[in-house]
Order: structure tokens, then C-alpha cells, then sequence
């Protein structure tokens, strides 16, 4: 057995919520497990994980993550078959890009025992919570954040590793229209835009309300020099379909590198489907829809997984996608949950079990 796995301890609640749960009608993550992992950096080491109930953090007021905004987090998922077999998509994919967000944010890098061992005890202590209901899973949320304390701009010396959990339904966003962003920036050049770090989001809210204000569910962010390159659509990844050929942009430090993203390139691949990794200008998006040859746009990201665009908008004009019997989207969105739930072959090796 693991010796991380042998040491981290294991403190139980003394009666479950689960009882409580209408698992037929789970919001997105906003109902949480019974226990959560935490794992402390001090001294210059992280310390054993343990486990406990869920509960509030004591924070100090001076604690560095108020004030200089050095938190991370990844979004991932674990699933349950018919066979009630538990799985996890591409969790060592997880683990390097958290690393690489650390990296960025000068947070200390979590080994990848102390990230899988402690995942995989936390999600088979709370394996009732995982919901089989077609489209539910468990999400989870790993992060870390400074908790170290001190007014002096510079990072913390302590730091806090902490997964929850949260069983959540079929995330369906229905159509989404989406307006492009010409003023304001999702992140620059030599920034953090690829690294999950939660002031990315945070600065995302301001300019979608100003979007949802106007008709609009989310914004498309463009480059931040210009606004001509299209980046990314809300919190996601985007693909643009072009008669038959499927666009993403490149990665970059203002671009997530999404493990999505990778699996809907790598899947498009193996299904035969033109694909480009390439630079996208809002023109020649704008002037495909005009002459017929748009054919799709969607977001790509661990919730919804695709999230198909039905329409976009740009200098007060809107575009309406048509509505495929046979879309890329709903194709790809296929291939990989099944690949997720069990139900077909993994040729690519994603899948982990418990």
C-alpha cells in the first residue's frame, strides 16, 4: 500500500447528510459530501493529508489570500457505471496543470501522491454520494490557496490543499447566446490567463453582466491587444466549425490549456474530423456566418463538457447558428462521456479506476 495512502487519517462525521439529498435534482455544485481532504504547507513541506467532515476554515484577517490572491484550482469529475465501478477522467492531467497554475502563482508544487492518493481515499469514503442518474457525477473541486499570514507584498509561507466534493445533475445550459467582447480582457500576454487561478474568473464576472444586460449569457473574449483573435468563450475553451473543419485557438499564457480541449482534438482526430489548431479572427467568423459556411461554435469545458453556441453578436448585430441533425458537438460530447461512464472503449488510456 501507498505510504501517503497508509498515513493519512481519516476522521468521520457522526451522521450523514446524505439523507437529505434529493439526488433527482442537484444544482451544480451546490450541495457538498459529508468530508474533505486538507493538507497543510508549512515549514517548507506539506504536511499528511487527512480527512475530515466538511466545515468552515478559520482563516486569520491577514491571511495572504486576502490580499495578494494567490489561489488555484482544477476542475475534474468521478464516475460511476452500471456495474458501480468508479472512474476518473484524466486525473494525472489534473494534477500537472494544477502544478503548472502553482508554478505561476508562486504557490509550492503538491506532490502527485499526495494529489491521487488523497482523491482517491476522499472519493471512496464518499463513494454513496456519487450519483448514477445519466449526465450526474461527482464533481470535484482540488485548490489551494495562501493561508499564511503578513501585510508584505510576497508570497505566503503557509498554504492550504484542499478537495470537496459536490454530486451534481446533468448540466445542461440549453442555448447559449454569446456576445463578443471588444472592450474588456479575459487576461494578456505574459499574465496568468493559462494558469486556474481564481482572479482570472473574478474578473470575468463584471464585463458578462454587462453582456447578460444586453440579451447575452456570455461573453467571447478576444485578444487583448486588438480584440481580433478569438480566445475563449466564458470560462471555456471554444471551437468554431467551418464548413467541415473544426478551429480551436493555439494555448498560450493567456489561453487554458483544456483537458477538454485535448480530448475534442484528440477524439476529432480519431474520427476522421479536419481539424486546426490555429488563429481565428473575429472577421473571418463573422463574415463565415454571413455566406452560410458557420456551421458551429461551442465551449468546451469539465462541466458542460461541449456547450453548443445557438447564437453570437458583434456590433450590435446578431448571428443565428443553424441547428444540425448531426453536429460535431453532440458527436464529440458523445464519444467522451461515453469513454467517461464506462460505456465504450478507452483507446486512449483517460480513464482510471478506483
Amino acid at each position: 500500500m501507498n505510504t501517503i495512502t497508509q498515513k493519512i487519517s481519516i476522521e468521520k462525521v457522526k451522521t450523514s447528510k446524505i439523507d437529505q439529498v434529493d439526488f433527482d435534482n442537484l444544482a451544480f455544485g451546490s450541495v457538498f459530501t459529508d468530508h474533505m481532504l486538507v493538507c497543510d504547507f508549512r515549514n517548507g513541506a506539506w504536511e499528511t493529508p487527512k480527512i475530515t467532515p466538511y466545515q468552515p476554515i478559520s482563516l486569520e484577517p491577514s491571511a495572504k489570500i486576502f490580499h495578494y490572491g494567490q489561489s488555484i484550482f482544477e476542475g475534474m469529475k468521478a464516475y460511476k457505471d452500471t456495474a458501480n465501478k468508479i472512474w476518473f477522467f484524466r486525473p494525472f492531467d489534473n494534477h500537472k496543470r494544477l502544478n503548472i497554475s502553482a508554478n505561476r502563482m508562486a504557490i509550492p508544487e503538491i506532490p502527485e501522491e499526495y494529489f491521487m492518493e488523497g482523491l482517491k481515499a476522499l472519493v471512496e469514503l464518499e463513494e454513496a454520494w456519487i450519483p448514477q442518474k445519466d449526465g450526474s457525477s461527482l464533481y470535484i473541486r482540488p485548490f489551494i490557496f495562501a493561508s499564511g499570514k503578513g501585510f508584505h507584498a510576497s508570497p505566503a509561507d503557509e498554504y492550504k490543499f484542499i478537495i470537496c466534493l459536490a454530486p451534481s445533475g446533468s448540466y445542461f445550459s440549453g442555448k447559449v447566446k454569446v456576445l463578443i467582447e471588444e472592450k474588456y480582457s479575459r487576461s494578456a500576454n505574459g499574465g496568468v490567463g493559462y494558469a486556474k487561478a481564481g482572479g482570472n474568473y473574478a474578473g470575468q464576472f463584471y464585463p458578462t453582466q454587462l453582456a447578460a444586460k444586453k440579451g447575452y449569457s456570455q461573453v467571447i473574449w478576444t485578444d487583448d491587444n486588438n480584440h481580433e483573435y478569438i480566445e475563449e468563450a466564458g470560462a471555456m475553451n471554444i471551437f468554431i466549425r467551418i464548413d467541415d473543419t473544426l478551429i480551436t485557438g493555439p494555448t498560450s499564457d493567456r489561453i487554458l490549456d483544456g483537458i477538454t480541449r485535448k480530448s475534442i482534438l484528440q477524439i476529432a482526430e480519431d474520427e476522421g474530423i479536419n481539424t486546426e489548431v490555429r488563429k481565428i479572427t473575429v472577421n473571418e467568423v463573422v463574415e463565415a456566418a454571413k455566406n452560410g459556411r458557420l456551421k458551429e461554435m461551442f465551449g468546451a469545458g469539465t462541466a458542460a463538457v461541449i456547450s453548443p453556441i445557438s447564437t453570437f453578436g458583434h456590433r450590435d448585430v446578431d448571428y443565428d447558428l443553424p441547428e444540425l441533425e448531426k453536429s460535431y458537438a453532440t458527436r464529440l460530447k458523445k464519444r467522451i462521456t461515453d469513454i467517461q461512464y464506462n460505456r465504450a472503449e478507452d483507446p486512449f488510456g483517460w480513464r482510471h479506476g478506483l
